[in-house]
C-alpha cells in the first residue's frame, strides 16, 4: 500500500514547486504483548505501543489466544483468529 504526501521542491530560481511523493505505509513486522501495552514493531524499525484497554477481546483473552497472531495485508492489519480481533496498524496512532 501506498500513500502520497506533499514534497516542497526549490528549483533555485526563488520558485518553488509542490510534488506528490509516494510513501509507505507503516507496516507490522513483529508483535508484542504486555499486560499493560500493545507493542508492534514497525518495517522501518521503529516500535509503536498502545494501552491494552483500547483492545478489550486482547485484554480478556489467554495467553495462548494473544500468542497466535498473523500479518494480514502484508502487515497492515494485525489478526489474532483464535479471539477474532483484526488491527488496522495505522489505528495505533489514533487517539
Amino acid at each position: 500500500m501506498i500513500g502520497k504526501n506533499i514534497e516542497m521542491r526549490s528549483k533555485g530560481n526563488g520558485v518553488t514547486i509542490f510534488a506528490e511523493k509516494a510513501f509507505p505505509l507503516a507496516l507490522a513486522r513483529d508483535v508484542r504483548l504486555t499486560s499493560a501495552a500493545l507493542h508492534v514493531t514497525l518495517a522501518d524499525g521503529r516500535e509503536v505501543s498502545a494501552p491494552m484497554q483500547w483492545f478489550p477481546s486482547l485484554l480478556h483473552a489467554t495467553p495462548k489466544q494473544r500468542a497466535k497472531w498473523e500479518s494480514l495485508g502484508d502487515g497492515v492489519i494485525i489478526h489474532w483468529p483464535l479471539v477474532d480481533e483484526d488491527i488496522e496498524v495505522e489505528s495505533l496512532w489514533a487517539t
